[in-house]
């Protein structure tokens, strides 16, 4: 019996990014926060809890506190994640005296504590059936796209921040391609 997938494949990735495509304050904040979801495979309290000091785009950086290592973990700022952060906390972000980096669009302008419905509600329209329909879908997006670009079990542990390679199996149990592919190996008569 087959099962729904746990990750969204990456053209769905892409499609789902392109749900937030405006310049309005909620798409930008949300494009932000689906894409550092998907690019570093990030837990929905890392996004939550990520401060304006954890950014460094002089430096190309960012620090995001893994929760499950209880430790920072350094990683490249890609150009991409850089500008919408840039663009969001510049032009779009409210001016409140909190350091984390994702406000609420609504009174009272807090920090956000959750971040499930901004992926649900941006997938519910295009139709792709997960088993997951929250930001754990796009942190298996990611692993799977790292384990499809070769990278090992290791390297993605530690991409998502895990201390287990246990941990990390879990994420990337979905690679049905590669699985078929072996499925499908003739032996040519060998027994």
């Amino acid at each position: 019996m087959d099962t729904l997938p746990f990750a969204l494949g990456w053209d769905d990735v892409r499609r789902l990014i392109a749900t937030a495509a405006s310049d309005s304050e909620i798409d930008l904040r949300d494009r932000a926060i689906l894409m550092l979801l998907a690019v570093y495979g990030l837990r929905h309290r890392e996004v939550t809890g990520l401060r304006l000091e954890d950014i460094d785009f002089g430096g190309q950086q960012l620090r995001i506190w893994r929760l499950k290592r209880r430790q920072p973990q350094v990683y490249p700022l890609i150009p991409s994640v850089a500008e919408i952060l840039r663009v969001y906390i510049e032009q779009a972000r409210p001016s409140v005296g909190f350091p984390e980096v994702f406000i609420g669009a609504r009174a009272p302008r807090v920090p956000l504590s959750g971040i499930y419905e901004i992926v649900a509600r941006r997938l519910r329209p295009l139709g792709i059936e997960l088993a997951h329909r929250g930001p754990h879908a796009l942190r298996h997006a990611c692993a799977s796209k790292l384990l499809a670009d070769g990278m090992t079990l290791q390297q993605i542990g530690d991409h998502l921040g895990h201390r287990s390679a246990e941990s990390t199996a879990i994420y990337t149990k979905v690679d049905l391609t590669a699985l078929r592919e072996i499925g499908e190996f003739d032996l040519e008569g060998l027994q």
